[in-house]
């Protein structure tokens, strides 16, 4: 069916007014205008133009409720444009594939490209990839390490002395280094220059075969050296959160 016939008006528009307010009586005095609820968590520099109602029906169901897609989308223009006449509206129709599985409207919210639920389906990949991934995944944004498929039991500690091996790939850290930017100064649990080596054995330990990608410089400290088993993820930005 074409968007177009999908749009036309198959039965006479039922006008949504679940939204409204009730009317008043003679007797009863209009309610006080509602004060608008601040929209939260919006980034600097940025203020709401609209909103996105995703909706999650295919034809067969709208068809056994009475009406047609196109009615819906009808009613819901001439609802809005009572309640705000300035409005501008813009409808479209989400296609899938025949026989997608989940939740409709989570298959719109794909279709359409709906920021977090693209997010989320990224986030699936890659669990997918991490269960069948061999080696080591060192996971930057999750602040986890994963030994050929499984998540290896690291401490806080353990993965900032890592991390920070990591991030300056290829340059040997002097032990100095380590304790004074991984403990702060008077930290009880600080290392000396000798027992940060005691910090380094037990994350190799964690590592197990791939120990070596964590190498000792005799008289100076470590590095860490990539080899092709090993994948480092930095993380992207924060997808956008649901707000409804």
């Amino acid at each position: 069916m074409s968007n177009s016939a999908l749009l036309e008006r198959s039965a006479p528009v039922r006008h949504l007014r679940a939204v409204t307010s009730p009317v008043p009586t003679v007797d009863e005095a209009p309610p006080a205008p509602r004060a608008e609820e601040p929209v939260r968590h919006l980034p600097a520099g940025t203020s709401p133009r609209g909103f996105a109602l995703y909706v999650g029906l295919d034809e067969a169901k709208a068809a056994a409720s009475g009406v047609s897609l196109g009615v819906l989308v009808e009613a819901l223009r001439r609802t809005i444009a009572d309640l705000a006449p300035n409005a501008e509206t813009y409808a479209t129709v989400a296609l899938a594939p025949v026989g997608s599985g989940g939740r409709d409207v989570d298959v719109v919210r794909l279709a359409l490209h709906e920021p977090s639920a693209v997010a989320r389906t990224k986030q699936d990949e890659v669990a997918e990839e991490d269960s069948a991934a061999g080696g080591v995944v060192v996971d930057i944004s999750r602040k986890r390490v994963l030994i050929d498929g499984e998540s290896a039991a690291f401490t806080f500690k353990e993965f900032e002395l890592l991390q920070y091996l990591v991030l300056r790939e290829g340059r040997t850290i002097e032990r100095t280094e380590l304790v004074g930017s991984l403990w702060s100064q008077g930290d009880a649990d600080a290392p000396g220059e000798r027992t940060i080596d005691v910090h380094v054995r037990r994350l190799r330990a964690k590592l197990g075969r791939y120990e070596d990608i964590v190498r000792t410089v005799r008289g100076v400290g470590y590095r860490f050296d990539r080899h092709a088993d090993v994948v480092i993820r930095y993380g992207h930005g924060t997808p956008s959160p649901d707000r409804f």
